[in-house]
Protein backbone atom coordinates (compact mmCIF):
# COMPACT_ATOMS: atom_id res chain seq x y z
CA UNK A 1 0.00 0.00 0.00
CA UNK A 2 1.04 3.68 -1.20
CA UNK A 3 3.08 5.96 1.84
CA UNK A 4 0.25 8.49 1.75
CA UNK A 5 -2.50 6.20 1.36
CA UNK A 6 -0.76 4.61 4.80
CA UNK A 7 -0.97 8.02 6.51
CA UNK A 8 -4.72 8.12 5.46
CA UNK A 9 -5.41 4.52 7.11
CA UNK A 10 -3.41 5.61 10.21
CA UNK A 11 -5.57 8.86 10.36
CA UNK A 12 -8.90 6.69 10.41
CA UNK A 13 -7.65 4.16 13.10
CA UNK A 14 -6.43 6.69 15.34
CA UNK A 15 -9.67 8.67 14.42
CA UNK A 16 -11.78 5.43 15.24
CA UNK A 17 -10.70 5.04 18.25
CA UNK A 18 -10.85 8.05 19.82
CA UNK A 19 -14.23 8.66 18.27
CA UNK A 20 -12.56 12.03 16.76
CA UNK A 21 -14.49 13.06 14.01
CA UNK A 22 -12.98 14.01 10.67
CA UNK A 23 -13.53 16.91 7.98
CA UNK A 24 -12.47 15.13 4.42
CA UNK A 25 -11.08 18.16 1.76
CA UNK A 26 -9.39 17.94 -1.19
CA UNK A 27 -8.65 21.87 -3.27
CA UNK A 28 -11.42 22.75 -1.20
CA UNK A 29 -13.66 23.81 -4.05
CA UNK A 30 -16.52 23.44 -2.81
CA UNK A 31 -16.28 24.01 0.63
CA UNK A 32 -19.68 25.97 0.03
CA UNK A 33 -21.59 23.44 -0.73
CA UNK A 34 -23.68 20.79 1.71
CA UNK A 35 -24.24 21.60 5.52
CA UNK A 36 -21.61 22.90 7.96
CA UNK A 37 -19.37 19.94 9.31
CA UNK A 38 -16.55 20.24 12.42
CA UNK A 39 -14.00 17.66 12.50
CA UNK A 40 -10.01 17.24 12.17
CA UNK A 41 -9.23 18.40 8.33
CA UNK A 42 -7.76 15.76 6.65
CA UNK A 43 -6.33 16.56 3.28
CA UNK A 44 -6.64 13.87 0.82
CA UNK A 45 -5.09 15.81 -2.27
CA UNK A 46 -1.90 14.25 -1.42
CA UNK A 47 -2.82 11.08 -3.16
CA UNK A 48 -2.88 11.71 -6.43
CA UNK A 49 -1.86 10.13 -9.80
CA UNK A 50 -3.46 8.42 -12.76
CA UNK A 51 -3.38 5.07 -12.53
CA UNK A 52 -4.11 3.24 -15.77
CA UNK A 53 -5.50 5.03 -18.99
CA UNK A 54 -6.90 3.06 -21.80
CA UNK A 55 -8.52 5.18 -23.93
CA UNK A 56 -9.49 2.83 -26.50
CA UNK A 57 -11.12 1.17 -23.64
CA UNK A 58 -12.83 4.52 -22.70
CA UNK A 59 -11.78 4.33 -19.12
CA UNK A 60 -9.46 5.95 -16.84
CA UNK A 61 -8.59 4.77 -13.15
CA UNK A 62 -7.06 7.66 -10.93
CA UNK A 63 -6.33 8.39 -7.63
CA UNK A 64 -8.70 10.99 -5.32
CA UNK A 65 -6.28 13.41 -5.02
CA UNK A 66 -5.89 13.78 -8.82
CA UNK A 67 -6.96 17.55 -10.33
CA UNK A 68 -9.02 17.55 -12.57
CA UNK A 69 -6.49 19.32 -15.21
CA UNK A 70 -4.20 16.59 -15.16
CA UNK A 71 -7.06 14.15 -16.22
CA UNK A 72 -8.25 16.65 -18.72
CA UNK A 73 -5.00 17.35 -20.01
CA UNK A 74 -4.65 13.72 -20.74
CA UNK A 75 -8.11 13.11 -21.84
CA UNK A 76 -7.54 16.06 -24.49
CA UNK A 77 -4.34 14.57 -25.64
CA UNK A 78 -6.16 11.43 -26.94
CA UNK A 79 -9.68 13.52 -28.29
CA UNK A 80 -11.60 12.61 -24.85
CA UNK A 81 -13.05 14.20 -22.09
CA UNK A 82 -15.47 13.59 -19.31
CA UNK A 83 -19.16 14.12 -20.79
CA UNK A 84 -20.87 14.63 -17.58
CA UNK A 85 -18.94 18.34 -17.37
CA UNK A 86 -17.73 18.44 -13.44
CA UNK A 87 -18.05 22.02 -12.45
CA UNK A 88 -14.81 24.03 -11.55
CA UNK A 89 -16.08 26.86 -8.75
CA UNK A 90 -13.13 28.81 -8.14
CA UNK A 91 -10.43 26.57 -8.36
CA UNK A 92 -8.94 22.92 -9.11
CA UNK A 93 -10.96 20.18 -8.04
CA UNK A 94 -10.18 16.73 -7.54
CA UNK A 95 -11.20 13.65 -8.77
CA UNK A 96 -12.36 12.47 -5.29
CA UNK A 97 -14.22 15.24 -4.66
CA UNK A 98 -16.09 15.74 -7.80
CA UNK A 99 -17.65 12.22 -7.38
CA UNK A 100 -18.07 12.73 -3.16
CA UNK A 101 -20.39 16.08 -4.23
CA UNK A 102 -21.75 13.90 -7.19
CA UNK A 103 -22.32 17.24 -9.32
CA UNK A 104 -23.19 17.55 -13.31
CA UNK A 105 -22.91 20.37 -15.94
CA UNK A 106 -25.59 21.29 -18.58
CA UNK A 107 -24.14 17.90 -20.76
CA UNK A 108 -26.30 15.64 -18.10
CA UNK A 109 -29.05 16.02 -20.06
CA UNK A 110 -27.58 14.12 -23.03
CA UNK A 111 -25.03 12.03 -21.60
CA UNK A 112 -26.10 11.44 -17.66
CA UNK A 113 -25.51 12.43 -14.27
CA UNK A 114 -21.91 12.06 -12.92
CA UNK A 115 -22.77 8.84 -10.90
CA UNK A 116 -23.72 7.03 -14.40
CA UNK A 117 -19.73 7.45 -15.02
CA UNK A 118 -18.46 5.47 -12.28
CA UNK A 119 -17.50 1.80 -13.15
CA UNK A 120 -15.58 0.90 -9.76
CA UNK A 121 -14.57 2.67 -7.06
CA UNK A 122 -11.96 2.13 -3.94
CA UNK A 123 -13.37 3.29 -0.17
CA UNK A 124 -11.00 3.82 2.90
CA UNK A 125 -14.00 2.87 5.52
CA UNK A 126 -14.30 2.99 9.26
CA UNK A 127 -12.16 -0.18 10.01
CA UNK A 128 -9.18 1.25 8.24
CA UNK A 129 -9.97 -1.67 5.68
CA UNK A 130 -10.19 -0.62 1.57
CA UNK A 131 -13.25 -1.70 0.22
CA UNK A 132 -13.19 -2.61 -3.56
CA UNK A 133 -16.86 -1.86 -5.61
CA UNK A 134 -17.40 -2.53 -9.38
CA UNK A 135 -14.61 -2.40 -12.19
CA UNK A 136 -12.68 -0.32 -15.23
CA UNK A 137 -15.40 -2.01 -17.62
CA UNK A 138 -19.07 -1.96 -18.04
CA UNK A 139 -19.23 -5.18 -18.32
CA UNK A 140 -17.96 -6.00 -14.51
CA UNK A 141 -21.23 -5.23 -12.69
CA UNK A 142 -20.28 -6.52 -9.24
CA UNK A 143 -20.71 -4.29 -6.74
CA UNK A 144 -21.56 -1.58 -9.38
CA UNK A 145 -24.23 0.36 -7.51
CA UNK A 146 -22.12 0.62 -4.70
CA UNK A 147 -19.65 2.81 -6.91
CA UNK A 148 -22.94 4.57 -7.78
CA UNK A 149 -23.83 4.79 -4.08
CA UNK A 150 -20.75 7.12 -3.23
CA UNK A 151 -21.23 9.46 -6.04
CA UNK A 152 -22.67 12.30 -4.13
CA UNK A 153 -22.15 10.92 -0.48
CA UNK A 154 -20.46 14.03 0.27
CA UNK A 155 -17.36 11.87 2.39
CA UNK A 156 -19.87 10.65 4.85
CA UNK A 157 -19.24 6.83 4.16
CA UNK A 158 -14.90 7.11 4.27
CA UNK A 159 -12.66 8.11 2.14
CA UNK A 160 -12.83 7.70 -1.62
CA UNK A 161 -8.88 6.74 -2.16
CA UNK A 162 -9.33 5.44 -6.35
CA UNK A 163 -12.22 5.86 -9.14
CA UNK A 164 -12.58 4.13 -12.28
CA UNK A 165 -14.12 6.29 -14.95
CA UNK A 166 -15.81 6.41 -18.06
CA UNK A 167 -14.70 8.61 -20.65
CA UNK A 168 -16.37 10.07 -23.99
CA UNK A 169 -14.39 11.05 -27.11
CA UNK A 170 -15.27 14.81 -28.22
CA UNK A 171 -18.03 15.62 -30.34
CA UNK A 172 -16.72 15.87 -34.16
CA UNK A 173 -19.08 19.21 -34.05
CA UNK A 174 -20.66 21.68 -32.07
CA UNK A 175 -22.68 24.48 -32.25
CA UNK A 176 -25.31 26.83 -30.30
CA UNK A 177 -28.33 28.01 -31.19
CA UNK A 178 -30.18 31.07 -29.69
CA UNK A 179 -33.96 31.89 -29.78
CA UNK A 180 -35.96 34.44 -28.56
CA UNK A 181 -39.30 32.99 -26.37
CA UNK A 182 -40.47 33.24 -22.65
CA UNK A 183 -39.40 30.02 -20.13
CA UNK A 184 -43.03 28.35 -20.61
CA UNK A 185 -42.63 28.08 -24.07
CA UNK A 186 -38.75 27.49 -23.92
CA UNK A 187 -40.28 24.51 -21.42
CA UNK A 188 -42.55 22.81 -24.30
CA UNK A 189 -39.77 23.49 -26.92
CA UNK A 190 -36.79 21.61 -24.41
CA UNK A 191 -39.52 18.53 -23.92
CA UNK A 192 -40.60 18.40 -27.81
CA UNK A 193 -37.23 18.54 -29.08
CA UNK A 194 -35.74 16.01 -26.62
CA UNK A 195 -38.44 13.64 -27.64
CA UNK A 196 -36.91 14.11 -31.16
CA UNK A 197 -33.71 11.59 -32.66
CA UNK A 198 -31.65 15.04 -32.05
CA UNK A 199 -28.12 15.56 -30.86
CA UNK A 200 -28.58 18.34 -28.05
CA UNK A 201 -26.40 18.27 -25.65
CA UNK A 202 -27.62 21.91 -23.77
CA UNK A 203 -30.84 23.12 -23.29
CA UNK A 204 -31.00 26.33 -20.93
CA UNK A 205 -33.01 29.51 -20.52
CA UNK A 206 -32.64 32.75 -19.34
CA UNK A 207 -34.32 36.58 -19.18
CA UNK A 208 -36.25 35.82 -22.62
CA UNK A 209 -33.64 33.60 -24.44
CA UNK A 210 -33.35 30.14 -25.09
CA UNK A 211 -29.79 28.43 -25.69
CA UNK A 212 -29.95 25.16 -27.23
CA UNK A 213 -26.15 23.31 -27.72
CA UNK A 214 -25.82 20.75 -30.41
CA UNK A 215 -23.06 18.08 -30.12
CA UNK A 216 -22.03 14.69 -32.71
CA UNK A 217 -21.19 13.82 -36.08
CA UNK A 218 -21.51 17.04 -38.35
CA UNK A 219 -25.03 16.58 -40.42
CA UNK A 220 -26.61 15.66 -37.33
CA UNK A 221 -25.53 19.17 -36.00
CA UNK A 222 -26.51 20.47 -39.57
CA UNK A 223 -29.92 18.38 -39.74
CA UNK A 224 -30.98 19.79 -36.04
CA UNK A 225 -30.55 23.05 -36.62
CA UNK A 226 -32.70 23.45 -39.58
CA UNK A 227 -35.18 22.03 -37.38
CA UNK A 228 -34.49 24.10 -34.05
CA UNK A 229 -33.90 27.13 -36.09
CA UNK A 230 -32.87 30.43 -34.25
CA UNK A 231 -29.78 32.23 -34.38
CA UNK A 232 -26.12 30.67 -34.14
CA UNK A 233 -23.48 32.16 -31.65
CA UNK A 234 -20.45 32.74 -32.38
CA UNK A 235 -18.33 30.04 -30.89
CA UNK A 236 -16.06 31.74 -28.24
CA UNK A 237 -19.56 33.41 -27.40
CA UNK A 238 -21.29 30.00 -26.69
CA UNK A 239 -18.24 28.38 -25.02
CA UNK A 240 -18.55 31.52 -22.51
CA UNK A 241 -21.80 30.90 -21.57
CA UNK A 242 -22.03 26.91 -20.86
CA UNK A 243 -18.46 27.53 -19.15
CA UNK A 244 -20.42 29.63 -16.73
CA UNK A 245 -23.04 27.49 -16.32
CA UNK A 246 -20.98 24.63 -15.48
CA UNK A 247 -18.66 26.25 -13.55
CA UNK A 248 -21.02 28.21 -11.62
CA UNK A 249 -19.88 31.85 -12.65
CA UNK A 250 -23.45 33.00 -14.06
CA UNK A 251 -24.58 36.13 -11.80
CA UNK A 252 -27.69 33.90 -10.48
CA UNK A 253 -25.56 31.22 -8.47
CA UNK A 254 -23.54 34.40 -6.58
CA UNK A 255 -26.88 36.02 -5.03
CA UNK A 256 -27.32 36.39 -1.72
CA UNK A 257 -30.02 33.77 -1.51
CA UNK A 258 -30.07 31.39 -4.55
CA UNK A 259 -32.33 27.94 -4.75
CA UNK A 260 -31.49 24.98 -6.80
CA UNK A 261 -34.83 23.16 -7.89
CA UNK A 262 -34.76 19.68 -9.39
CA UNK A 263 -38.62 19.24 -11.41
CA UNK A 264 -39.53 16.87 -13.96
CA UNK A 265 -38.44 18.89 -17.44
CA UNK A 266 -42.54 19.26 -18.15
CA UNK A 267 -42.86 20.98 -15.16
CA UNK A 268 -44.36 24.91 -15.62
CA UNK A 269 -41.92 27.94 -14.01
CA UNK A 270 -42.40 28.15 -10.21
CA UNK A 271 -45.11 30.73 -8.56
CA UNK A 272 -42.10 32.65 -7.35
CA UNK A 273 -41.45 36.04 -7.67
CA UNK A 274 -38.07 35.69 -9.92
CA UNK A 275 -37.41 34.57 -13.20
CA UNK A 276 -35.61 31.94 -13.16
CA UNK A 277 -32.36 30.48 -15.13
CA UNK A 278 -33.09 26.98 -16.43
CA UNK A 279 -30.98 23.82 -17.65
CA UNK A 280 -30.97 20.81 -18.06
CA UNK A 281 -33.68 20.85 -20.69
CA UNK A 282 -36.19 22.02 -17.75
CA UNK A 283 -34.91 20.19 -15.13
CA UNK A 284 -33.22 22.28 -13.29
CA UNK A 285 -34.00 25.62 -12.05
CA UNK A 286 -31.88 28.44 -10.47
CA UNK A 287 -33.84 31.08 -8.32
CA UNK A 288 -31.81 33.78 -7.09
CA UNK A 289 -33.51 36.39 -4.89
CA UNK A 290 -35.59 36.92 -1.72
CA UNK A 291 -38.26 34.45 -1.39
CA UNK A 292 -38.25 33.98 2.23
CA UNK A 293 -41.81 34.73 2.21
CA UNK A 294 -42.30 31.86 0.21
CA UNK A 295 -42.50 27.99 0.72
CA UNK A 296 -39.88 26.93 -2.16
CA UNK A 297 -39.48 23.43 -0.58
CA UNK A 298 -43.46 22.93 -0.79
CA UNK A 299 -43.16 24.49 -4.45
CA UNK A 300 -41.18 22.32 -5.52
CA UNK A 301 -42.36 19.00 -4.30
CA UNK A 302 -46.14 19.87 -5.54
CA UNK A 303 -44.46 19.78 -8.86
CA UNK A 304 -42.53 16.36 -8.16
CA UNK A 305 -39.35 17.84 -7.58
CA UNK A 306 -37.09 18.65 -4.50
CA UNK A 307 -35.41 22.41 -3.30
CA UNK A 308 -31.74 22.62 -1.91
CA UNK A 309 -30.66 25.90 -0.40
CA UNK A 310 -27.40 26.61 -2.60
CA UNK A 311 -26.35 30.32 -1.02
CA UNK A 312 -28.20 31.72 1.97
CA UNK A 313 -28.73 30.93 5.73
CA UNK A 314 -31.72 29.19 7.19
CA UNK A 315 -32.48 27.30 10.62
CA UNK A 316 -32.48 24.07 8.50
CA UNK A 317 -30.21 21.78 6.33
CA UNK A 318 -29.65 23.05 3.15
CA UNK A 319 -31.09 19.77 1.60
CA UNK A 320 -34.45 18.80 0.40
CA UNK A 321 -36.00 17.04 3.53
CA UNK A 322 -36.41 13.01 2.77
CA UNK A 323 -39.26 10.75 3.43
CA UNK A 324 -38.90 8.60 6.93
CA UNK A 325 -38.32 5.67 5.05
CA UNK A 326 -35.41 7.19 2.64
CA UNK A 327 -33.78 8.77 5.59
CA UNK A 328 -33.54 5.50 7.50
CA UNK A 329 -31.52 3.13 4.67
CA UNK A 330 -29.08 6.63 4.85
CA UNK A 331 -28.73 6.15 8.33
CA UNK A 332 -28.03 2.09 7.79
CA UNK A 333 -25.69 2.40 4.97
CA UNK A 334 -23.81 5.19 7.42
CA UNK A 335 -23.77 2.86 10.69
CA UNK A 336 -22.66 -0.19 7.86
CA UNK A 337 -19.50 2.24 6.43
CA UNK A 338 -18.92 4.39 9.54
CA UNK A 339 -20.39 2.96 12.52
CA UNK A 340 -18.22 5.42 15.29
CA UNK A 341 -19.45 8.44 12.81
CA UNK A 342 -16.46 10.00 11.96
CA UNK A 343 -16.46 11.07 8.69
CA UNK A 344 -17.86 14.44 7.47
CA UNK A 345 -20.39 14.08 10.34
CA UNK A 346 -23.78 16.28 9.60
CA UNK A 347 -22.56 17.27 5.56
CA UNK A 348 -24.92 15.72 3.94
CA UNK A 349 -27.81 15.24 6.33
CA UNK A 350 -28.48 16.29 10.32
CA UNK A 351 -27.53 13.06 12.10
CA UNK A 352 -25.64 11.45 9.27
Amino acid sequence: METELLKLRERVLVARAQRTPLQLHGARTKDFYGDAITGEPVDVSGYRGIIDYEPSELVMTARCGTPLSDIETALAERGQFLGFEPPRPGGDPTIGGIIATGLSGPRRMQVGAARDFVLGAHLLAGDGEVLRFGGQVMKNVAGFDVSRLLCGSMGIFGIITQLSIKVLPKPRAEETLRLEMPARQAVEAFNLWGGQPLPISGAAWHEGAAWVRLSGAEPAVHAARAVIGGDRVFPALARRWWDALRHYTHPVYSGDSVWRISVPSIAPPLQLPFEPLIDWGGALRWYSGDVSTFDVRGLALAAGGTAMRWRGEGSASKYHPLPRAILEIHRRLKRSFDPEGIFNPGRLLVGL
